[in-house]
């Protein structure tokens, strides 16, 4: 077997094997009970969730910087369209009960834009905070950084006084840049 189909079986069964701690490990099991379901040493368990704690913490950095703002766009521009065709067929309706039914989801789609646009600081600050830190650990790398602000967290949580979505995002954005970071 040549080299490099080793390396590619090592690396399959290395991603089996932490595909399956991260398995376990969501069900609630030590590091200690992983090891003896896998047959591994606990030090091997553990550096296998070092590996995925850094993989979710790219993942997140790569969510908000990258999908989040194109979700919110499209979202903005669905409505947006749907908003057109609601007005276009509240106008050219000869039935009164299809034009009350165009003209109250033209209603809901304003009220989910200005949802939106009103908290879109939500996104902003998610963008800030993960320009911020990146800038942070870059700066880390090159010893140029004594001491990490915690106060982005605060910056997020400010925004649990608006909508339900808006609170999810901040409650998880604020909970796993608390951890990640």
């Amino acid at each position: 077997m040549s080299i490099k189909k080793k390396e590619e079986l090592r690396d399959n069964v290395i991603d089996i094997r932490r595909d399956r701690v991260l398995e376990l490990t969501s069900q609630g099991h030590t590091q200690r009970q992983i090891a003896n379901m896998l047959q591994v040493s606990n030090a091997t368990v553990a550096n296998d969730q070092i590996f995925l704690r850094n993989k979710a913490k790219e993942n997140i950095k790569s969510y908000v910087d990258e999908k989040l703002p194109e979700e919110y766009e499209k979202c903005l521009v669905g409505i947006t369209s749907i908003l057109r065709e609601a007005w276009n067929t509240s106008n050219h309706s000869n039935d009164n009960k299809e034009k009350i039914q165009a003209l109250s989801l033209a209603k809901e789609c304003y009220s989910m834009k200005l949802d939106l646009l009103t908290n879109a600081s939500v996104v902003d600050d998610a963008m800030r905070f993960v320009s911020q830190h990146n800038s942070n650990n870059n700066n880390m790398k090159n010893g140029k950084v004594d001491k990490i602000d915690n106060t982005d967290s605060e910056l997020l949580l400010h925004n649990n006084n608006t909508s339900a979505a808006s609170t999810d995002v901040t409650t998880i954005t604020a909970t796993t840049t608390n951890k990640v970071f």
